[in-house]
């Protein structure tokens, strides 16, 4: 029984505290929730206010019933003097006239207090009453009054067992007779019980309360029915417009009769008809576009094998012609080149669009990796003059990928951050986790302006279009590498902010069924802008933090000019290592931007706090190669 009523105990708090969650979700609980507390309320109200008009009307009625008996019995008693022998005993005479008034009911007591020749006597009780039960103030009010003069008062008394206390009114007055030349003078009280009355308003008030919470449960009741019958279609549009969301746009809502309802039903179904025309349209469209480019990429293969091996014909022997035809032909060649670039990122982009893109996914160390695509990257850094530098950790950095395609969105990275990094240091760092790995890739260059972090990842979108390529980009590879990602499961992340660099970071599951979560190395980079203001901030005010100091903006050139900070906190090239927290908060021009992109967020940084961006992710070089 003790367990019982603990797990009955347990339900009813876990009830109480699915309250508020109810309360905020279910539309018909808040109605019927409502319809209820206002109903009490009413049916309070009402209650007290027909309770006490019936009490009040039963007790005016008792009361002029008690004083029509009560005058009857007054009179009685004067005739009673009238017609007994005054010469008996007073004590006699007062119980015989308080018998003769009580044997006409039983609903009503008297006591009899009679005073004959100015002599009283103790008072006088009929049936189980108390004969000293008189209020005092009514006793005082009735003995100085005149004869005839009638008082009432409410008050409880005392009856001998079984009854005891009961409320009753109390009627008095003083009659004066004269029998035989004796002059009798009494005072006379009625006692008119009020049990019955209190019984009768009980019944009342307990007929009112059954019937008060009857019509509660019922208008509670009425109230579910109906707000169920406007809330049932709400949910049903709800429901239907989910699984609308999740592709499934065959699904209708029924139409029941001609009202409002059936009308939102029908301006609902016409919705949908037509979203899933315009998707189809959409579409098929894609699907057109999709096919259109798989087949013109794959029908220029032929020609563009020949033209190949024609150039490749001319370009050997470039040296036999005049200096005008041998440019010509270098030139023909290299754009031949990016040509067949695109082309080939043509057909993987049309591969992803038609989801036939596979997975072939085995543990790769990243470190080895990432090491191969900087040393093939060596010749096109040493000829923009900016190093590569790769920090890894000792431990292996293991992950279940797809080499190719990890390989690609590295080298696309790299690449894009030696063009980009006006001959500034890039750092590569790796780092992994208990369940991801990450790679993230830092230039010194460009960086983006505010909203370019949204366009980054776009197919053939580049920073500035009237800017050269120089290495052959084709306007795919950042589109092409979040693909990549995303087929890992991964992320594609970047931060970008003008002149102080950009930082990709490439965050993958170490095991392909893992969903990633967080990422072991933060977006935002530990020498930001931002950050350096924050932390300088925080060194002055833990140095002095009583004293206001007067800021020191250092030269612009020198302490906003990218690639200046080092991993150690220190200035490139300013002597004696100076402090990179050093640069003011006046030389920063422009918030950071920041997006990201491959189903992660900025949740993913274990210790990165990100400011000032966009969107949850990325930015980094000027294009889009």
């Amino acid at each position: 029984m003790g367990a019982r009523t603990r797990r009955a105990l347990r339900a009813f708090g876990r009830t109480l505290r699915d309250l508020p969650a109810r309360w905020r979700r279910s539309l018909q609980f808040r109605v019927v929730s409502v319809t209820m507390v206002l109903s009490l309320g009413v049916a309070v109200g009402l209650g007290y206010f027909i309770a006490q008009r019936v009490a009040d009307g039963i007790l005016s009625t008792r009361i002029d019933a008690a004083k029509e008996q009560a005058n009857a019995g007054f009179q009685s008693a004067v005739q009673d003097f009238k017609s007994l022998d005054p010469s008996i005993d007073t004590g006699v005479l007062a119980m015989t006239v308080s018998r003769s008034l009580c044997r006409s009911s039983t609903l009503f007591q008297v006591v009899v207090i009679l005073e004959k020749d100015q002599a009283a006597i103790s008072p006088v009780a009929c049936n189980s009453l108390a004969p000293y039960s008189v209020p005092g103030d009514l006793e005082s009010k009735v003995h100085g009054a005149a004869s005839g003069q009638a008082y009432y008062e409410f008050a409880t008394v005392d009856y001998d067992k079984p009854q005891g206390k009961v409320d009753a009114v109390v009627y008095g007055q003083r009659v004066a007779a004269s029998n035989s030349g004796v002059d009798l003078t009494a005072d006379i009280y009625y006692f008119f019980p009020l049990s019955q009355d209190e019984q009768n308003l009980q019944l009342v008030e307990l007929s009112l309360v059954i019937a008060g919470l009857i019509l509660v449960l019922a208008l509670v009741g009425i109230a579910w029915f109906v707000s169920r019958q406007v809330v049932s279609p709400v949910r049903m549009a709800a429901g239907i417009a989910e699984r609308l969301a999740a592709g499934r746009l065959e699904e209708r809502m029924r139409v029941r009769g001609e009202d409002d309802l059936a009308s939102l039903a029908n301006s609902f179904n016409k919705m949908a008809a037509n979203l899933q025309n315009q998707i189809r349209r959409l579409e098929e469209l894609s699907r057109v576009q999709r096919r259109f480019v798989s087949d013109v990429s794959h029908e220029l293969r032929t020609p563009l094998t020949t033209v190949r091996m024609a150039a490749d014909l001319i370009h050997e022997a470039r040296d036999d012609f005049d200096p005008v035809v041998s440019r010509s032909a270098e030139l023909l060649q290299n754009q031949l080149d990016r040509f067949e670039e695109l082309l080939a990122d043509l057909l993987e982009i049309s591969r992803f669009d038609a989801g036939a893109a596979i997975l072939d996914a085995e543990p790769v160390d990243l470190r080895a990796l990432v090491q191969r695509v900087v040393d093939s990257c060596a010749p096109l850094a040493e000829r923009k003059g900016s190093p590569v530098v790769v920090e890894a950790p000792g431990e292996p950095c293991v992950a279940e990928v797809d080499a190719r395609r990890i390989d690609r969105v590295m080298r696309n990275l790299i690449v894009n951050a030696i063009e980009h990094g006006e001959g500034r240091e890039v750092l590569v760092k790796v780092a992994v986790a208990d369940d991801a790995v990450a790679v993230a890739v830092r230039d010194h260059g460009v960086g983006l302006r505010p909203g370019e972090s949204s366009l980054v990842f776009n197919r053939f979108w580049r920073a500035d279009p009237a800017r050269a390529r120089t290495t052959g980009g084709t306007g795919l590879g950042l589109a092409i590498a979040l693909e990549d990602a995303r087929l890992h499961h991964g992320w594609l992340q970047a931060w970008g902010e003008p002149g102080g660099g950009s930082q990709f970071r490439l965050t993958v599951p170490r095991n392909t069924r893992v969903e990633l979560l967080r990422s072991p190395i933060p977006l935002e980079p530990e020498d930001s802008s931002h950050r350096l203001r924050r932390r300088h901030t925080s060194d002055e005010q833990a140095a002095q933090p009583a004293v206001t100091r007067p800021r020191t903006i250092l030269d612009p050139a020198a302490s906003t000019r990218p690639g200046a900070l080092r991993g150690n906190g220190t200035s490139a090239g300013s002597p004696g290592g100076q402090d990179a927290a050093a640069i003011d908060r006046a030389t920063v021009s422009s918030a950071p931007s920041i997006t990201g992109f491959g189903d992660g967020d900025l949740r993913g940084d274990v210790r990165g706090d990100v400011h000032g961006g966009e969107g949850g992710g990325s930015g980094g070089g000027s294009g889009n190669d």
